[in-house]
């Protein structure tokens, strides 16, 4: 992720005046990577948050493919964007405007269930659990990072994501460091000391920590990251080479949560029931392909 003094804030071009709150864009790291597909010719649409975008790319294609349709269009960011994305009824990716809305609505519990307190969502449906949380590290490991207690070293940064832009993964990750430095007998008030006075100590991504994170370690802006083990898997897999899982609890190719882990639930939600595709993709995403899917790419049916 580049520093903001080196990135040009371009002014708004459009014909029509936009609220500088319903712009989506960061151009150091993330413009437009998730937002997938083709907008107009899609006859599916679908908000989802981020950290599990690797799976859903592909239980989308597999659905695309069965119904032999045009295209699914989807957005992977974190759900505070989508949310408002759909109650204000656009999103502004620079000077593009996009104003459709979601059939299906991913995310974690809370999110889905406040949604359906609101009425803009129903029927939802337990949908895929987290397994656990890891930390990441470049492949080489220069600073021979282990385990949590090394966080603390005077030359070791951490990354962790903006507990402001994207308060449910900072919440999790926050809450796993401080329980794992009980369980292991450390004291978890340095740790809860360390995250709300970084002093140097922390990077914190800006708005999408699932594009920022590696970037962050490939750069060499941070040391070390907390994260999902299903992202760090993800990294692992499209950048060979680069980067490297440290489990906490279990082993690198089976990581196991301990009790101190925080899990993620996420949900799936029905937004427009007039869609005939929509009943039919939440049966798909409830079936055993995509429970064997989602399984490969580090997550688990609840």
């Amino acid at each position: 992720m580049d520093s903001p003094h080196h990135i040009l804030k371009w002014p708004n071009e459009s014909a029509k005046a936009v609220n500088q709150q319903d712009r989506w864009s960061h151009a150091g790291s993330n413009l437009c990577l998730d937002f997938h597909g083709d907008p107009v010719k899609a006859e599916l649409v679908v908000f989802s948050d981020g950290n599990h975008h690797m799976a859903l790319e592909e239980s989308l294609s597999s659905f695309a493919q069965t119904q032999s349709l045009n295209d699914i269009f989807y957005a992977t960011t974190p759900p505070g964007v989508l949310v408002q994305l759909m109650k204000r009824g656009q999103i502004h990716l620079g000077n593009l405007t996009l104003s459709r809305q979601p059939d299906i609505f991913i995310g974690p519990q809370n999110i889905l269930e406040q949604l359906k307190t609101d009425a803009y969502v129903q029927n939802i449906q337990h949908f895929m659990r987290s397994r656990c949380n890891v930390l990441l590290v470049a492949d080489d490991n220069p600073k021979n990072i282990n385990s949590i207690a090394d966080i603390l070293r005077d030359d070791v940064k951490l990354f962790i994501s903006n507990p402001e832009t994207e308060k449910a993964s900072y919440q999790v990750y926050a809450e796993t460091l401080c329980s794992l430095a009980k369980e292991q007998g450390l004291d978890a008030e340095e740790f809860t000391a360390l995250l709300s006075s970084p002093a140097g100590k922390v990077v914190y991504g800006e708005c999408i920590h699932h594009r920022e994170l590696p970037q962050s370690i490939a750069a060499g802006r941070s040391d070390v990251a907390m994260v999902y083990y299903h992202l760090a898997l993800r990294y692992t897999r499209i950048f060979p080479g680069q980067f490297k899982i440290i489990p906490l609890g279990g082993d690198e190719k089976n990581p196991q949560p301990t009790p101190a882990h925080h899990i993620t639930d996420y949900y799936v939600g029905m937004v427009n029931p007039d869609n005939p595709l929509t009943d039919k993709l939440i049966e798909h995403l409830l079936s055993q392909q995509v429970t064997d899917i989602y399984t490969e790419h580090g997550l688990i049916r609840p």
